[in-house]
This record gives C-alpha cells, sequence and structure tokens, in this order.
C-alpha cells in the first residue's frame, strides 16, 4: 500500500527548519512578498518588522511603529497650525508668499484648509505605507522638521 502525495512526508527545502510540518495547508504566504497594501493594513496586521537584514530596505509590512505614527502625527498637527496661523496672518494684513497657497486661498478659506489637509493626509499615508524606504523616511523626518520650523516661525511673527 502506497501513500498518496499529499500525505507522504518530503525532505524539508531550503529555507525550512529540519523537522517542520510538512503536511499541506494551503499557498505557502512566503513565496511572496509582504504587498504595500493588503487587507491586514486596516485590520489587524501581521508584520511589524522585519525580520531579515537583507529584506530591511524596501519591504513593506502591515503594521506601523509607534514612533512613526507619532511623527506623523506630528506633522499633521504643524499642518493644521500652520493653516490656522497663516489664515490669522492674512486676516491681520499679512501676505502668502507661496503662489499655490495663494491660488488656493483666492478659492475660499475653507477650500484651502481642505486642499491643504487633504494633499498633507494623502501625502503621509505614501510616506506611512513606504517607511521602509530611505527617501520614505527622510521625507517624514524633514517634513516633521520644516513643519516644526514653519510653525514656530508663525510663532514668532505674533
Amino acid at each position: 500500500m502506497t501513500d498518496s502525495p499529499q500525505n507522504t512526508p518530503s525532505a524539508p527545502t531550503e529555507g525550512e527548519p529540519a523537522g517542520a510540518d510538512l503536511a499541506y495547508r494551503g499557498r505557502d504566504r512566503r513565496t511572496r512578498h509582504t504587498p504595500r497594501l493588503s487587507r491586514h493594513s486596516l485590520w489587524g496586521g501581521r508584520r511589524k518588522i522585519v525580520r531579515r537584514d537583507v529584506e530591511r530596505e524596501g519591504s513593506y509590512v502591515d503594521l506601523y511603529s509607534g514612533r512613526l505614527l507619532f511623527l506623523l502625527g506630528w506633522v499633521a498637527l504643524m499642518n493644521s497650525a500652520d493653516s490656522f496661523f497663516t489664515i490669522y496672518h492674512l486676516q491681520v494684513g499679512g501676505i502668502e508668499l507661496n503662489p499655490v497657497a495663494a491660488w488656493l486661498l483666492a478659492q475660499g478659506r475653507y477650500g484651502f484648509v481642505f486642499a491643504k489637509s487633504t494633499l498633507i493626509m494623502l501625502s503621509l499615508i505614501v510616506l506611512c505605507v513606504h517607511k521602509n524606504f530611505y527617501l520614505a523616511r527622510l521625507g517624514v523626518l524633514g517634513a516633521a522638521a520644516t513643519y516644526t520650523v514653519l510653525v514656530g516661525y508663525h510663532l514668532w511673527l505674533l
């Protein structure tokens, strides 16, 4: 009597630990990289850190560190403060030097705040998803530093 192919244990392949349970349980999720966005991104992610150094740069994960979320929240908060102070300074006689922001302000204050917030939030989402890429990490730190200095300048103008 011979065993069927599904029940016959085979020798471990490269990367599998010796003695691993070799019974077939579906498609091996390790054959593909973690995608940029998946159902796990919003509902119970599986992967917070990259375990292998060779995969560290340029890989995607499902969960994000508290430090990253703090920096993204900081940028969002500083963006809101920048919008508030921009409108305040314009009401007391200031001028907008940024031509894109000046055009948005010409569309109305609510449109300016909505467009500015939407653009920043979309940018922050892209930076968050790409957190294991050098340019994304540089972008998050650069945005946090730039907005902090900008809000400091607004406060100095008061």
